[in-house]
């Protein structure tokens, strides 16, 4: 009988596997194995991955778990059925969720409750794990158990001895084998055994054999993987120094000892147990219990709670009309046939539960006040519009159905619905954990991998790199993760050390052996899941990071390819900051919603036209800003084209440009054939969007719409060549049979392979085309409204709050600044003209202090520094914050006079306080001192001033003003740096005067940096964008000068370009060939937002 190995680790055990799942599969097909386990501590993370690549490779994928115990002990489990499966989950799930996120023990007296259909693997470290002293619930468990019938195997163990010393001493290795006995059964626990040739290993390994002969166990020979090859022994040193928090020079006994726990071959294992045949026959005899499979996990759906006389059905189409009676005027035939084609097939399908779930989810949203909108291929259902989940008439869009459902398809529909992010999805979140039970709904999880920075900066550590090496490190890697243009050797010397460093070639190696494996679990943006029964029967769950989250230990492929549903709640920042704006419009007397909007005004499509889109959502990147000027959107669909023509893939395919020169009158449109002129008409004949593939096939090719969709998912992304093959054969043998020419079918299934790679749904953009121009509306009507929301819901979009700041005051808007007489925690509308900043800018002050300051206020305002402080006992480094960015000024002349006044009633508490030492004192004079520019030992007196006198400090000047707000906020309301330094710039160009500049010429441009960017379409080129007091200006820079340039480009927040001028229909960029620092004690700036 071959051997199987049944205890392997991936790097899903986090910082103790070295290898993906997959690769473990990969090499145990290599070795010809029939059968292999996988056990991941505390969970089943990779489970999936691995069963799908197991099965790819003809190995039949077994699922285990190390769980650890409460005493540190950690026990190897393997699941014998379903009924196992379903134990094991319930059993990681009751001890993630008692426990913080990334710890978890099991519970000794918890194992008989979940012990059915599990196998549990007794071997040396089990066996020898040392109790923790301190855990006292451990010993005291372990003990009440002790004082039932235990015994060793030969029953000479003194038990009041034993219990006496339960709690100060190590567990006796038999007490452990009966307890396990005695839970989970003899036949279902078998002693393992490993042999790695380290000392004192054959000792440990002899004492379980005499055990497993006295108990009559199995013996059951493992190797303990931890890596598919030997060479990941590095990558598993190095996550050891990960997670001990230590380096390789001082790691020691922490490491392993040699590079044998990898994937070996039946011939190795063989060898290595010769006089234990029995060990390795009994891989294969125990492999042939484990049958389950994660293809029979019995996953079903909720059922929606219809009213009393329905069914699911009925009640879906009860609604559906009803909704189509107040979407449409009047119900014409085809809308009509179109709803009736939509919920036949919905029936057919079993799925009425699912649309009748989402549609009350989003009734939930309407009747609090909540902005919901469904997008994706969602959009393409008449159905859907109107059950109000989306905005978007499929019928007089001419939008495919079956892109989003048809016949063939297997899994769930797959609908997305896009919330304001912040409270209010967060309200639509606990809401479905509140009806589907903690153990009913999770989140799915996002695996966070390692890459650039994080990958080099732990390498770095692990390496015993300095701090400041490290740094530079994490700055060089900074900028985008493209392996293909980044050569890392030649890098090195950039980060301060030669490429003839002894540690080099093993950081490089390192680098690209941990480049993508699992660094730890996160929680998907919005992936919710849930289910009839207990969701924990079928995947562990776990708590998430953020308060009241629960999430699955799944991502959301591993869940799609399961069958278990998914509902995204995906939070977007623009609609919360519409919402927000629609509120203040509301409470100003002027309301507006997102439905009255006009979708024709000419004000806003101007803004477009001209690249004014800082703030607007989807139109405000780069790339969108270079693009509008030459689209020059002038009605609605154009922004639909706008929103879908800078992607990826109209990129990569190469079809901007012949859109925007047809659409610029250069060139005509064409068509493969003149049937399909209806199809390509609205994009000039350039396919942009997959519905227009998918109505290729169906008007050359007489393909049904259920084939279309197949035909679009051979070609996508996931393609299999075999599949790919077979479905193109399919579409030339049918457009042959209509009578199309070679030529043209040769064209077509070029075209259609190349666009199924890219083609973006136009469901999809119609959803997003709505919130561009909105927020584009606002920003043209409601420019107040509009910033202060924005303002108020950072971090999102491109751009920071001191870019966004700048852009208000460039439009006309006053923006006042921070001060505690004045301001809210969120920023405020003062007039049509004015926004009042609010505490939610000032670094480092805690929300709550804000908010009471607020409420004091109200109560009564405050009349003097004292009385402020006296009222709001903010904690001292706040207190300086307030005083530094000016936000006292209005107790006293100017930011330094406030200064002096609060280190003044710091030091008054001091001296007043009956338990302040004498050193505490002390560093209070020594700041008031500094303040006033004398030395901590200057003689000079110690009184202060007295509040009311005037304060011996010079007011800060306007550069000094400008650094303690950017120091203070990361923004000024004040000049923007480089106006400080215009005069001593005579040569270098404005960003506004930039229009001026002959094409071809050379000149130079400097500013704050904005944004860095380096796209995976642009071939290795960096887009560079330079803010300075009119406005901003972009650079792009070619992979070579890059590469010289990088750690200039990536660390200066100021720089200073010259280049060639490239005008291209009045949209300008710079192609550096000299870039600089732009350095000045004067010049501080606001972070950038790179490579995003």
């Amino acid at each position: 009988m071959p051997y199987i190995e049944l205890h392997a680790c991936s790097a899903f055990s986090f910082l103790r596997g070295g290898s993906f799942p997959e690769q473990l599969a990969e090499v145990a097909a290599e070795l010809e194995m029939p059968a292999m386990a996988l056990l991941d501590r505390n969970g089943v993370y990779g489970a999936q991955r691995f069963s799908v690549a197991a099965r790819e490779h003809n190995v039949r994928p077994i699922i285990g778990c190390e769980l650890l115990m409460e005493d540190g002990a950690v026990l190897p489990v393997l699941v014998e059925n379903r009924t196992g499966y379903k134990h094991l989950c319930e059993l990681l799930t009751k001890a993630h969720l008692r426990s913080e996120k990334g710890k978890c023990a099991v519970r000794w007296d918890e194992l008989s409750e979940f012990a059915k259909g599990l196998i549990a693997l007794f071997n040396a470290s089990f066996a020898n794990c040392r109790a923790s002293v301190s855990d006292a619930n451990s010993s005291r468990r372990f003990t009440e158990w002790s004082r039932g019938d235990a015994s060793d195997m030969d029953g000479q163990i003194e038990k009041s001895s034993e219990r006496e010393r339960a709690s100060q001493t190590p567990y006796k290795s038999a007490d452990r084998a009966r307890f396990l006995i005695d839970t989970f059964g003899c036949e279902n626990v078998f002693v393992e055994i490993q042999r790695h040739f380290i000392r004192g290993e054959e000792r440990a390994n002899r004492e379980l054999i005499d055990l497993a002969r006295g108990y009559r166990l199995s013996l059951l020979a493992t190797n303990g993987v931890k890596y598919a090859k030997p060479y990941g022994r590095e990558v598993l040193d190095v996550f050891t120094c990960i997670r001990e928090h230590t380096h390789l020079d001082a790691a020691g006994k922490l490491l392993t000892q040699n590079a044998e726990r990898y994937l070996k071959s039946d011939r190795q294992i063989r060898a290595i147990f010769a006089d234990l045949p029995e060990a390795i026959e009994n891989t294969a005899r125990l492999a042939e219990r484990l049958m389950f499979s994660l293809e029979n996990l019995g996953y079903e759906f909720p059922e929606y709670p219809v009213p009393a006389g329905h069914t699911m059905d009925s009640f879906l189409r009860t609604i559906v009309w009803f909704g189509a009676q107040q979407r449409y005027a009047a119900i014409n035939t085809k809308v009509k046939h179109q709803l009736e084609e939509e919920l036949a097939l919905i029936t057919k399908l079993r799925f009425p539960g699912y649309f009748l779930i989402v549609w009350d989810i989003v009734n939930f949203c309407r009747e609090h006040n909540i902005m919901v909108q469904g997008r994706g291929s969602a959009a393409n259902s008449a159905v859907c519009f109107c059950l109000g989940i989306t905005p978007v008439d499929p019928v007089e869009n001419h939008l495919v159905f079956e892109r989003f459902l048809n016949g063939s398809r297997k899994g769930w529909p797959d609908i997305d619905l896009d919330l304001p992010s912040g409270d209010r999805r967060e309200a639509v979140i606990q809401e479905i954990y509140r009806r589907y039970g903690k153990h009913g709904a999770a989140m799915t999880a996002n695996v966070i991998s390692y890459r650039g920075r994080s990958a080099a900066r732990e390498i770095g550590k692990a390496l015993n790199f300095s701090p400041s090496i490290i740094d530079r490190f994490s700055h060089l890697f900074a900028s985008g993760d493209f392996p293909h243009t980044l050569e890392l050797e030649s890098q090195i010397e950039q980060a301060g050390l030669p490429k003839n460093h002894p540690r080099m070639p093993a950081f490089v190696r390192l680098y690209r052996a941990i480049y993508g494996l699992p660094r730890h679990l996160g929680q998907h943006s919005g992936g919710m899941i849930i289910c009839q029964n207990k969701l924990s029967s079928f995947v562990p769950l776990e708590n998430a990071s953020m308060p009241g989250r629960v999430v699955a230990q799944w991502d959301k492929d591993d869940c799609e390819d399961l069958g278990i549903v998914k509902v995204d709640l995906l939070g977007l920042g623009m609609m919360s900051v519409m919402q927000d704006a629609f509120e203040l419009c509301r409470e100003r007397g002027r309301p507006l919603d997102l439905a009255h909007i006009p979708k024709d005004d000419e004000k806003t499509f101007e803004i477009m036209q001209r690249a004014d889109t800082i703030g607007v959502f989807q139109i405000e990147s780069r790339a969108q800003m270079a693009t509008l000027p030459r689209m020059k959107p002038k009605c609605f669909y154009d922004v639909v084209i706008e929103v879908a023509i800078i992607r990826p893939g109209p990129i990569q395919g190469d079809m901007v440009h012949p859109y925007l020169a047809r659409r610029a009158g250069r060139e005509p449109p064409t068509y493969f054939d003149p049937r399909l002129e209806p199809v390509l008409k609205r994009t000039l004949g350039v396919p942009l969007f997959q519905e227009q593939m998918l109505k290729i096939a169906m008007v050359m090719a007489d393909f049904s719409g259920d084939e279309a969709e197949e035909l679009r998912r051979a070609l996508s992304f996931h393609r299999s060549e075999e599949r790919m093959n077979k479905v193109c054969a399919k579409l030339r043998m049918a457009m042959e049979r209509k009578g199309v020419t070679t030529e043209k079918i040769d064209k077509i299934v070029q075209s259609i392979s190349s666009f199924a790679l890219y083609g973006f749904p136009e469901s999809h953009a119609i959803s997003f085309a709505i919130l561009a121009y909105g927020s584009a509306y606002l920003k043209v009507h409601r420019a107040p409204e509009f910033y202060a929301s924005l303002l108020n819901n950072q971090p999102m979009g491109f751009y920071t709050p001191a870019t966004i700041v700048k852009d208000a005051q460039r439009h006309g808007l006053k923006i006042k600044p921070v001060c505690v007489s004045q301001s809210e925690w969120r920023c405020t509308v003062v007039d049509d003209n004015t926004v009042c900043l609010g505490f939610c800018v000032v670094s480092g002050l805690r929300e709550e202090h804000a908010e009471e300051l607020v409420r004091q206020r109200k109560k009564q305002q405050f009349d003097s520094l004292e009385a402020f402080k006296r009222r709001i006992p903010l904690p001292k480094d706040e207190l300086r914050t307030l005083a530094e960015l000016g936000a006292l000024n209005c107790f006293a002349e100017h930011r330094r006079a406030a200064m002096w006044d609060v280190e003044e009633t710091l030091h008054d508490d001091l001296l007043g306080s009956a338990d302040a030492s004498p050193a505490v004192s002390r560093a209070s004079r020594d700041t008031h001192r500094e303040l006033s520019g004398e030395g901590a030992e200057s003689p000079s007196r110690t009184g202060g001033t007295g509040r009311g006198a005037r304060a011996p400090l010079s007011p800060m000047t306007l550069p000094e003003r400008v650094r303690a707000d950017y120091d203070t906020m990361n923004l000024t309301t004040g000049p923007h740096p480089m106006k400080l330094l215009r005069e001593s710039l005579p040569n270098i160009w404005r960003a506004i005067d930039l229009p001026r500049a002959r094409h071809g010429s050379i000149i130079q441009i400097a500013g704050n940096v904005i944004c860095r960017q380096r796209p995976g379409t642009a071939k290795g080129f960096v887009f560079v964008s330079l803010e300075d007091e009119t406005g901003v200006s972009n650079a792009i820079v070619d992979p070579d000068l890059f590469e010289h340039f990088r750690l200039v480009i990536t660390e200066e927040a100021f720089l200073l370009i010259e280049g060639e001028v490239q005008n291209s229909d009045n949209v300008i960029l710079i192609k550096a060939r000299e870039i600089k620092p732009l350095t000045h004690a004067e010049l501080v700036g606001s972070e950038s937002h790179d490579f995003h």
